[in-house]
């Protein structure tokens, strides 16, 4: 029998902290046991080399968007070419798109990163795709925001990075969302993290890296990669006591099923 494969579905390839070394480093997946990675898309100028790798891996699908940080950079042009890239086979999601206020604050930059959010979120409902949604200190806006689109008819979505507590999360997974769980869980102080992996059934939780960032212990603070991921699998496994062959063999079939792949 087949051993499960690890299903990265938050990386961020294109990104230069992996410039030196990508293609060893990628190519060495499959004997670190993974299988599947969704590269996603964050900056407007990052927006080529998405495609490129995208196009290079065989394992390797896109998501394309737009993270929050950049939002005030945006035009109509930067949409259609998101909308465009979209259509690409290989392409399963619109993301990361959202709402950052952690280090935007004012009330303007705000609506900037709302109607911005709105308008990927369109994107995704229109070419019938899902989202992944970045949300950092923007808890009530994201909500609301995925709550009134969800009504309006989506393909479903993941809440990557989840970072909020237990009462939010049930509202995720009320809608049939799915919770990104990363390094984060392996930390000793993820608390409300831990207590949101324990709540959450394992058939609603996907595997991500976010890498370069947020490496699991015993990494923390080096550049992380998918070949990081036992760490948290073995991490949601203790959580939930269950074996992390287990979370790794159902992640992998919630993000098959979720992306089409």
């Amino acid at each position: 029998m087949n051993r499960p494969m690890i299903f990265d579905t938050h990386a961020h390839y294109d990104d230069e902290a992996f410039d030196p070394d990508r293609d060893e480093l990628l190519n060495s997946m499959e004997a670190g046991g993974v299988g599947t990675i969704v590269n996603v898309g964050a900056s407007i100028e990052n927006l080529g080399k998405l495609v490129e790798i995208v196009e290079k891996y065989p394992f390797i699908y896109g998501a394309v968007g737009i993270h929050p940080d950049d939002a005030d950079e945006m035009t109509e042009e930067t949409l259609e070419e998101i909308r465009r890239i979209s259509r690409m086979d290989k392409m399963k999601a619109i993301g990361e798109i959202g709402l950052d206020y952690y280090w935007h604050k004012e009330e303007a930059e705000h609506e900037i990163q709302k109607k911005m959010f709105r308008a990927q979120m369109d994107i995704a409902r229109e070419e019938k795709l899902p989202f992944m949604i970045h949300s950092r200190e923007a808890a009530k806006d994201t909500l609301d925001i995925v709550r009134e689109y969800m009504r309006s008819g989506m393909y479903g979505g993941i809440i990557h990075c989840f970072s909020y507590g237990k009462e939010i999360a049930r509202e995720y997974l009320d809608m049939g969302l799915y919770l990104g769980i990363g390094g984060v869980v392996t930390f000793k102080n993820a608390r409300k993290l831990k207590e949101v992996v324990e709540y959450a059934p394992l058939s609603r939780i996907m595997l991500e890296t976010d890498c370069p960032y947020l490496s699991p212990e015993p990494n923390r603070g080096k550049r992380n990669s998918s070949l990081n991921l036992p760490y948290v699998a073995q991490a949601i496994a203790g959580i939930k006591g269950t074996t992390p062959e287990e979370v790794i063999e159902v992640t992998e079939q919630n993000a098959r099923e979720l992306l089409g792949i």
